[in-house]
Parts: structure tokens; C-alpha cells; sequence
């Protein structure tokens, strides 16, 4: 009620904040907070000029859905909420503090088909591109887009494949910068996948695409959701040409089938990995015995 009595009024807002974000960490306070969450996104739209109130606010929100997560409660931001959101990403683009909580937190709302929906809806992805090339050295802002990318990519709605096609080379460029960090290379291993279902990268981008995939299997092979992710990009670009398959084959470090064999004995019994392994090796059986004789070869 003192939320919604003095909206207009920033030092209100300030305080009603602080006052709910005191009371984040207790569990039994969860079914209450979760009703702020529209209401402190109204605090953050009205007062979007206001660079504290965009901080505090973004960090309880995120406390908020952080708390819910491990509570197992599934919280699906509005289109309200998300726009609101939005809003504040367009606003304060270039403050790399706020943007990586925002980041951090619509990577977790995006987990929900509903708020990926409503992100999809209020047109956030020339945004996230925009973030990523402008903090490409920022690992918490890239993890966050790159999994915010992959639930829009992954969506059964229809997407702009002209606005994918364009986060191709931000991804490429996302994995390039970051190869040795595995959680970012997970992330971005995750939507490369997602936007090579889609049918976004181009043949010119195949080989490249490949080596970069081989690479970050190669230097984060313990990482199984990594290793099925990357394995499951390699197969649906080997689907669709056998360019990827040669340059798999054929890689200038060691043959892909060898890395292949390794990641098989290290993830022999995980179910998942282990799929997305015999996927890649059935879409190398479809180019036949050429790819059998180089494999020898090699």
C-alpha cells in the first residue's frame, strides 16, 4: 500500500526497497515477496532515471528469483515486469554494473517459455547483441546473454532470423574471448546450438564454427552439459554439409575422432552425453567410407 500511495515519490520507493530486500533471506517470507516483484519493476519503470533505484532494485528481484529457484517455485515475470526491464537495459546501456545484474537476472526469468515469450515480444535481442559486443570482456554479462539467447533461439515461436543470423558472430565472438573460462563456453556452446537449429549459420561459417566447437571441447572436456552441447552443435551442422565433417576429421591439433573416443571413456555413464556423442557420429556415417578412409589416415 505505501508502494502504490506514494509511486511518484523516489526517496519512497528507495526506502520501500531496502525495507523488502531486508527481509529477502527469510524462507518463509518467499509467498510474500514474490508480490512485490510487479511492484518494485513499477518503482524501476517510473524512476528509471534513477541509477539507485535501477541497482537496488534489479539486485532484490534477483534475490527474489534466486530464493524461488531453490525453493523449486517457478516465478514467470509478466510482460509488465519484462518491459520494465527492458526499459532500464535502454536507458542505462552503458553501465556495465547494472547491465550484468540485468543480464543475470533476465537469463534466469528466460528459463520460463512465458517470460522468454514476453522478452521475445518487447524485442530484447538487437539489445543483448548490442551488450555483448560492447562488454565482450565481461564474463558474467556474456554467460547470461548467451543463456538468455538460447531460450530465445530455442523457442518454438517465431523469431526474427534475420536478428539470429546477426548473433552468430557475437556468439563466435563470445567463445573466441572466453575458451578457457567453461561456464562461459557452456553458455555459449548452449546457444551456437540453438541458432544452428535454426538454420542461422552460414556455409562460409562452417568450418570456422567447427574448429571453435572442436576447440572448446577440447579445452573444457570434463564439463558434461559443455560436451553434449557443443556435440549436439557439431551434429546439425554435420547434417547439413560434410565441410564441418572434413574439418572435424581433419583438424590441424588431432583428429576429432580421437577427441570423439576421449570424451566417450570420460562420460561413458552419462546418458545424455553419451546420445548427443552417437548423434555426431551418426551424422559422420552419413558421408560414408571417405570419411572412414581419412579417419584412418589421419
Amino acid at each position: 500500500e505505501f508502494m502504490q500511495a506514494f509511486w511518484d515519490v523516489e526517496a519512497a520507493q528507495e526506502k520501500a526497497i531496502q525495507l523488502i530486500a531486508s527481509f529477502v533471506r527469510e524462507k518463509s517470507a518467499l509467498p510474500y515477496l514474490l508480490m512485490f516483484t510487479e511492484l518494485v519493476s513499477l518503482a524501476m519503470k517510473t524512476h528509471v532515471d534513477s541509477l539507485k533505484i535501477q541497482i537496488d532494485g534489479c539486485s532484490l528481484l534477483l534475490e527474489i528469483l534466486s530464493q524461488a529457484l531453490e525453493e523449486d517455485v517457478v516465478v514467470a515475470l509478466d510482460e509488465n515486469v519484462t518491459s520494465s526491464l527492458v526499459e532500464t537495459v535502454r536507458k542505462h546501456s552503458e553501465n556495465e554494473e547494472l547491465l550484468s545484474l540485468i543480464c543475470t537476472l533476465l537469463m534466469m526469468a528466460s528459463a520460463s517459455e512465458v517470460a522468454a515469450e514476453n522478452l521475445r515480444k518487447v524485442g530484447v535481442l538487437p539489445d543483448l547483441l548490442s551488450i555483448l559486443r560492447n562488454f565482450l570482456h565481461n564474463e558474467q554479462i556474456c554467460l547470461s546473454c548467451c543463456g538468455v539467447l538460447w531460450s530465445l533461439a530455442a523457442s518454438e515461436n517465431d523469431v526474427d532470423q534475420t536478428l539470429l543470423k546477426s548473433a552468430v558472430p557475437v556468439t563466435f565472438a563470445v567463445l573466441q574471448e572466453h575458451l578457457h573460462n567453461g561456464t562461459v563456453t557452456e553458455s555459449a556452446c548452449s546457444a551456437l546450438w540453438a541458432l544452428s537449429l535454426q538454420g542461422c549459420i552460414s556455409e562460409n561459417d562452417y568450418e570456422p564454427t567447427t574448429g571453435l566447437l572442436v576447440d572448446a571441447l577440447r579445452m573444457n572436456p570434463k564439463r558434461p552439459i559443455l560436451v553434449k552441447n557443443a556435440c549436439l552443435a557439431l551434429a546439425s551442422l554435420l547434417r547439413l554439409s560434410e565441410i564441418p565433417a572434413l574439418r572435424f576429421i581433419m583438424d590441424s591439433k588431432d583428429s576429432g575422432m580421437n577427441l570423439i573416443k576421449y570424451l566417450y571413456h570420460l562420460h561413458f555413464d552419462d546418458a545424455e552425453v553419451v546420445e548427443s556423442i552417437c548423434m555426431l557420429i551418426k551424422e559422420m556415417v552419413q558421408y560414408g567410407e571417405m570419411m572412414v578412409v581419412m579417419a584412418l589416415k589421419k
